[in-house]
């Protein structure tokens, strides 16, 4: 070939392109055996839709009073940079960076969503001059130098390894990266918005000297170095830069003086801003979307407990919560073919009435379905297994009781617990969610918790319980069904009967025994309490309070009796109710390493070739080298031979290759299985079962033990 000849290669055109399934294929695809895939990927696709828009307003309704209160402090930094005067005290707080020490907890997966909604105020009311940045992006000074530059000058910002160059010349401008520069360039920016209007939007007097607002989202995570040196040099441009620092931290306001030395922090005018803590917003976002009769979705207890538990004992982040919550909804909406009639009433009425045959069948299985037409009469249950027709009206009306019954189940939930949630040793649980996976998996009213808080109610004074009432009765006020409205005006006038009682009774007749039970939280004064109270109702006559009291209580525990019933005695729950809580952790809470000892013990499981099936703690000489490697080496010691260990390989893979065990060459040692199990070896250091030694040369260590 000469030099002026080439070679070129021609990509043919690729008309059979593998085709990606989509979500809604996975659908249709995937469980799709009564043909209503598409149906319910709409749905699902409808109800993730709204948890993403709920879950969005609520955030932005959680962080609207710190946001605003931030973006006072900006304002105010603002009009003192612009109004500075020649006093003392003025002259020294102007040689400080005002800065924002905002506190958003350990939830980290949270904060982005924060700032960012902090970052679209500030260009809308405040600023067009508000920078973000992260501790990974700015190992050193001259990479967050850099990062503030661009983000802020919008061009291309050198240093010292950038001048320096291959040869290739990139047709953006480049300026240096130093505060001297941007000094210049916010003088400019400035000079020409006041005469061309470019900055009309900053209203209410930020049109002259808009600050520069340095958004710090991983505070701790930022080298102290680098911080301290860009503070350092931020401070000796603050009469000419309007710089505002906003510190986003996750543990305690304290960080800033273990990070920052006291030569460094005098430099700083900190205001400490405090955002509402994880487990509040995770109480918010439960009570919207879960403790709701608006959102067909449902979990069941062990579900429920299953994404509390990842969250109290993981991440604390509540973005992750909505992501496990959302991901319950796809699990359910796939593997469950009569999802297609968790929706709204209309909607659901509709695709009843378009049950197929097979869909008939398959409600005739569920389990609740079965339990309901062994309480029917012999008629009944004749046509309810035989006419689909008559199946798919009892359905209709069977989700309008289920739609019933959510209706007044979360009203009374919420009476109970806010009745119980004040008293001693919160025998129903301190949060609400607590009381709803009791009410989910059992009869509440038959545990000891139950009535444990029924007897504390019982020593309530007449001020302390009205109260309770009155909550109750807000709560029940937005109730539409008939028995809400029956029990609000019910509990109306037991509280007006309260008020109504003889003014001229003693003191010691209306007040309670119990009336200092509040202070009493010790358990054996409690128990002594209640056992003497126990004793004097025997003995005593009870007084006119008293018996209204009981008589009260009686009618808020018929309430729970009737509405507080577990879902599962619910026919038809399982089309709402989501239960599998062991594929949720499988899918939340991974665990690697138990996977990984699976499919290099086990390759059948991932693999599904029938020749790979092999009894327990035997290896099968058709699998792959890896899996052989492993299995050998579970029967070594601390330190495995290399050359035994690779006797031992060539032996099962020359079972593999078919060859006679009597022949001379069986289970020897060529170059192809030389290199194949040096290649298994490094496999398997690299995913860390044996590593390397320095005691014997020719050993490795092995580091596992035991199986997960």
């Amino acid at each position: 070939m000469n030099e002026s000849s080439g070679c070129f290669v021609f990509k043919p055109s690729s008309k059979k392109r593998k085709r990606t399934v989509g979500i809604d294929e996975y659908f249709v695809d995937g469980n799709d055996d009564c043909g209503n895939g598409r149906e319910r990927f709409n749905i699902c696709q409808k109800l993730w839709e709204k948890i993403k828009m709920d879950t969005e307003i609520l955030q932005d309704e959680l962080n609207e009073k710190i946001l605003e209160s931030l973006l006072d402090f900006i304002k105010k930094c603002t009009l003192s940079f612009q109004s500075r005067t020649d006093d003392w005290a003025s002259r020294m707080r102007a040689s400080e960076i005002p800065t924002a020490a905002l506190v958003l907890g350990v939830n980290v997966p949270d904060h982005d969503m924060t700032f960012q909604s902090l970052s679209d105020l500030l260009k809308n009311s405040v600023t067009p001059f508000s920078v973000s940045v992260q501790a990974k992006e700015c190992t050193a000074l001259k990479n967050l130098m850099q990062r503030v530059l661009e983000r802020l000058m919008g061009v291309g910002v050198s240093v010292e390894e950038d001048e320096e160059d291959s040869g290739i010349h990139l047709p953006q401008k480049r300026v240096s990266c130093s505060i001297s520069v941007l000094c210049q360039w916010y003088k400019t920016v400035t000079k020409v918005g006041r005469r061309t209007l470019k900055l009309s939007h900053c209203k209410n007097g930020f049109l002259q000297s808009p600050p520069i607002v340095v958004i710090f989202k991983d505070f701790e995570a930022f080298n102290p170095r680098v911080l301290q040196d860009f503070i350092l040099i931020c401070n000796r441009y603050i009469h000419e830069l309007p710089l505002i620092f906003v510190f986003g931290i996750a543990t305690s306001p304290s960080t800033v003086q273990h990070i920052l030395p006291h030569s460094v922090s005098s430099l700083l005018c900190i205001e400490l801003f405090q955002s509402l803590s994880c487990t509040q917003h995770l109480a918010t976002v439960i009570d919207k979307l879960i403790l709701t009769s608006q959102f067909p979705f449902k979990l069941t207890g062990k579900v429920l407990q299953v994404l509390v538990s990842i969250f109290l004992y993981h991440d604390f982040s509540v973005r992750n919560f909505v992501k496990g919550l959302q991901l319950a909804l796809l699990e359910h909406f796939h593997s469950q073919p009569l999802s297609v009639l968790c929706c709204k009433k209309q909607e659901a009425r509709h695709n009843a009435q378009k049950l197929s045959h097979k869909d008939v069948e398959m409600v005739r299985q569920l389990p609740s379905f079965m339990r309901y037409v062994e309480t029917q009469e012999p008629q009944e249950q004749v046509q309810l297994l035989t006419s689909d027709d008559h199946v798919k009206e009892v359905c209709q009306m069977l989700l309008k009781g289920l739609r019933k019954y959510h209706k007044n189940y979360y009203p009374i939930l919420r009476c109970l617990h806010s009745l119980t949630a004040s008293l001693p040793k919160y025998p129903l649980g301190k949060q609400i969610r607590e009381l709803h996976i009791s009410c989910l998996e059992k009869n509440v009213w038959e545990t000891n918790e139950y009535e444990s808080a029924m007897q504390l109610l019982r020593l309530l004074a007449k001020d302390e319980l009205v109260a309770a009432l009155r909550k109750c009765a807000d709560i029940l006020k937005p109730g539409k069904t008939k028995k809400m409205k029956s029990a609000l005006q019910q509990l109306e006038d037991y509280i007006i009967r309260f008020e109504q009682l003889d003014e001229t009774l003693s003191g010691e007749e209306i007040t309670s025994p119990g009336k200092d039970l509040q202070k009493k939280t010790d358990l054996f004064q409690l128990q002594k309490t209640l056992l003497e109270m126990k004793g004097s109702r025997r003995t005593k006559k009870m007084s006119p309070f008293e018996i209204l009291r009981n008589e009260t209580l009686d009618f808020i525990d018929g309430l729970v009796r009737s509405h507080l019933t577990p879902p599962e005695l619910q026919p038809l729950n399982e089309v709402c109710y989501y239960s599998s809580s062991g594929v949720l952790r499988r899918h939340l809470n991974a665990t690697p390493r138990t996977s990984i000892q699976t499919a290099l013990s086990h390759p059948f499981y991932f693999l599904q070739n029938e020749n790979l099936k092999t009894d327990a703690g035997t290896v099968s000489s058709a699998a792959p080298d890896i899996c052989i490697v492993y299995k050998l080496h579970l029967e070594c010691g601390r330190l495995i031979n290399l050359y035994d260990w690779l006797e031992a390989y060539a032996t099962v893979v020359s079972a593999a290759e078919g060859k006679d065990p009597d022949a001379e060459d069986y289970g020897k040692v060529d170059e192809l299985k030389h290199a194949r199990f040096i290649q298994s070896v490094s496999e398997l250091e690299f995913l860390g079962f044996v590593k390397s030694t320095k005691q014997k040369t020719d050993h490795v260590a092995r580091l596992t033990w035991g199986g997960c």
